[in-house]
C-alpha cells in the first residue's frame, strides 16, 4: 500500500485560533506599548485647553487604520463658539472600511469614542493618568478601558488577519468619535445623513460596540439591555440674596422648605419603587418564562457588591435575581444634589435665596421618556401649587430613551461562541444598569442586529481615579475579536443558507447550542 503523501489538509478552524492565540501571545508587548502611547495623549473633550490632543488622538488612528490598509476619514462635525466669540472645532468623526471590493460578504459597523474623562494626579492616581503603568498584571491609565484599549483591541484583530495572511470575513467599518464623554455633540445628524443614499453607513448588517463592561471580574458576559435616563432640575427662586433666619425665618417662604417638599412629592413610595404614572414596576414589560431563564446561573455576589458599594448596610432585594433587576430591568430614582444651599462643615443659619434639586430617574423598556418627563414635571408643579408659596418655579429636564436586544438572536449567537471559544466558559447575558444611548440611536437609524460586548471587568474604573484594563483582559479581547469574525461570517452564512433552501425548525435556543458546542 503506497501513502498518498501530495495530499494537504487545509487548517481547521481550531488550527486557525490556536495560530491567532500565539501570534496575539508573542505581540503582546506591542500591544501594550501602542496603548501606552494612546493612552499618553490627553485627548480630553471637556476641556478646551486639550482639544489639540484630541486631534492629535484621531491622527493616530487614523494613521494606524491606514497602515493597516484600511480607508479612513476625518470627518468635521461642528464647532463650539464661546460668548468671546473664540470657535473651537469638535474632534472629527473618524469613518473608516476594511472591505475586499468585488466579494460579498456581510458588513459590520463597530462604534467607539476615543476621547477621554479628565484625570489629575492630585485627584487620588497612584500613578500619571497619562502614563500607562502596569502593576499586578493591571494596565493603569486614562483611556485603558474607556474606550482606546477596546478600539486598540479591534485594530490589533485585524493586523493578526493581515499578518496570518488571511483574508478578513467580514467587511468592517468604523465610526470613532471623540466627544462621547461631551454628549456626542453633532454625531446624530452625522449619522442620519450617512445612512441615506450612499452614505458610509449603507449596507451595515450588524453593530458592535465594546463600551461597556462584565459584571464581574472574571466571567465575560453579553449585554442585551440598557436603561434611559431622564434628568432633571427643578429650581425655587426667591430673592436675589441670602437671608439670616433669625432676622428672615418665619416672615417669607423659604425655598429650601419648597425643594424639599417637592423632592419628597417625587420619592413617594420610597426604595424600590416611584409612585409617578408610567414609572412604577408594574408600568414595566412583564417578566416572562425566557427572560428568567437568563438570569439562571449568572455571576453575581451580592456580600461584593455591597462591599464594593461602600459596605452599605444591605442591598434592595433578597437575592441575586432580585438584586440584579432592580439594577437594570426596573426603573429607579437618585438625587444628586442641592445647588446653592449651604455645604461646608459646622452649622449656618442662612436662608439660600435660591435653590436648585439635581435628581434623575434611570429608565426601562416600555417607558416613554417624553411621557415620563410630562409626568415628573406634572407631579412637581401640582405639589407647588399645593404650597401656596410666593416663590417661582422654574423645571428643566434631558432623557434618553432604554434599549433592549434579543440575546438569542444571531448576532449574540455569535457573539456567544466567540466568548466560550476564547474563554472557556459560556458568558453572562445581562442587562445594564446605566445608560449607553448611542447603542438605541444606532439600532434605530440603521435598523439592524446591534451587540454590546463588554471586553473590560467590573472594577476596571471607567470615569474614576486609577482607570485600568487587566493585562490578560486586554490581550484576550484581541483574540475575542479576532474569532467573533469569524463566528459573525458563519450565523451570516447560516442564515442566509435557512432563509434560501428551508424553513426554520429550530428555535433560537437550539441554534445558540450548536453553535456553542461546535467548536471545530
Amino acid at each position: 500500500m503506497t501513502q498518498n503523501t501530495g495530499d494537504v489538509q487545509p487548517p481547521t478552524k481550531a488550527d486557525l485560533f490556536r495560530e491567532a492565540r500565539e501570534l496575539i501571545t508573542s505581540n503582546a508587548q506591542v500591544y501594550i506599548n501602542r496603548l501606552a502611547e494612546a493612552v499618553a495623549i490627553q485627548s480630553v473633550s471637556t476641556d478646551l485647553s486639550k482639544r489639540n490632543a484630541c486631534f492629535q488622538m484621531a491622527d493616530l488612528l487614523n494613521q494606524w487604520i491606514e497602515d493597516l490598509g484600511g480607508k479612513s476619514e476625518k470627518v468635521l462635525v461642528g464647532f463650539q463658539e464661546l460668548d468671546d466669540g473664540q470657535r473651537f472645532d469638535l474632534p472629527p468623526v473618524i469613518l473608516a472600511e476594511f472591505k475586499e471590493e468585488g466579494k460579498e460578504k456581510p458588513t459590520v459597523l463597530v462604534y467607539g469614542h476615543y476621547d477621554v474623562q479628565p484625570a489629575n494626579k492630585a485627584d487620588g492616581w497612584s500613578s500619571d493618568p497619562f502614563t500607562l503603568t502596569e502593576k499586578n498584571e493591571m494596565l493603569y491609565g486614562r483611556g485603558s478601558t474607556d474606550d482606546k484599549g477596546p478600539i486598540l483591541a479591534w485594530l490589533w484583530a485585524i493586523e493578526v488577519y493581515r499578518e496570518m495572511e488571511l483574508e478578513l470575513p467580514v467587511n468592517i467599518k468604523f465610526c470613532l468619535e471623540g466627544m462621547e464623554e461631551s454628549n456626542s455633540e453633532c454625531l446624530a445628524d452625522l449619522l442620519h445623513r450617512e445612512s441615506r443614499s450612499d452614505g458610509f453607513l449603507v449596507g451595515v448588517n450588524y453593530i458592535v460596540i465594546t463600551d461597556n463592561y462584565w459584571i464581574t471580574t472574571n466571567r465575560p458576559c453579553l449585554t442585551y439591555g440598557t436603561r434611559g435616563v431622564a434628568s432633571f432640575e427643578c429650581e425655587v427662586r426667591g430673592g436675589s440674596q441670602a437671608l439670616h433666619s433669625g432676622v428672615y425665618g418665619g416672615c417669607i417662604a423659604e425655598p429650601m422648605t419648597d425643594l424639599i417638599q417637592l423632592l419628597a412629592a417625587v420619592s413617594n413610595g420610597g426604595h424600590g419603587n416611584i409612585d409617578i404614572s408610567g414609572c412604577r414596576k408594574e408600568d414595566c414589560e412583564p417578566l416572562d418564562d425566557d427572560e428568567k431563564d437568563l438570569y439562571e446561573g449568572i455571576s453575581f455576589d451580592t456580600d461584593q457588591f455591597r462591599k464594593e458599594a461602600g459596605n452599605v448596610p444591605s442591598l434592595v432585594g433578597d437575592t441575586a435575581t432580585e438584586v440584579l433587576m432592580n439594577r437594570w430591568r426596573y426603573p429607579s430614582l437618585s438625587f444628586h444634589g442641592i445647588e446653592g444651599a449651604y455645604s461646608g462643615h459646622g452649622l449656618k443659619t442662612i436662608i439660600p435665596g435660591s435653590v436648585i434639586g439635581k435628581f434623575s430617574m434611570r429608565l426601562v423598556p416600555g417607558q416613554d421618556s417624553k411621557k415620563v418627563e410630562e409626568e415628573v414635571e406634572k407631579v412637581l408643579r401640582e405639589r407647588f401649587s399645593q404650597l401656596k408659596s410666593s416663590n417661582e418655579l422654574r423645571i428643566t429636564s434631558s432623557s434618553s430613551e432604554a434599549w433592549l436586544a434579543n440575546p438569542k438572536s444571531p448576532l449574540y449567537q455569535a457573539g456567544a461562541s466567540a466568548l466560550l471559544k476564547v474563554h472557556g466558559i459560556r458568558p453572562d447575558f445581562t442587562r445594564e444598569g446605566g445608560s449607553i444611548p448611542i447603542t438605541g440611536t444606532l439600532q434605530k437609524i440603521l435598523k439592524v442586529e446591534t451587540m454590546l460586548l463588554p471586553l473590560g471587568a467590573s472594577d476596571d474604573g471607567a470615569h474614576s481615579e486609577n482607570e485600568k484594563i487587566g493585562k490578560k483582559n486586554y490581550i484576550q479581547a484581541v483574540h475575542t475579536l479576532f474569532v467573533l469574525l469569524e463566528e459573525i461570517d458563519r450565523i451570516h452564512q447560516t442564515m442566509g443558507k435557512q432563509n434560501v433552501s428551508q424553513p426554520r425548525k429550530k428555535g433560537a435556543l437550539g441554534r445558540l447550542k450548536d453553535i456553542w458546542y461546535g467548536l471545530s
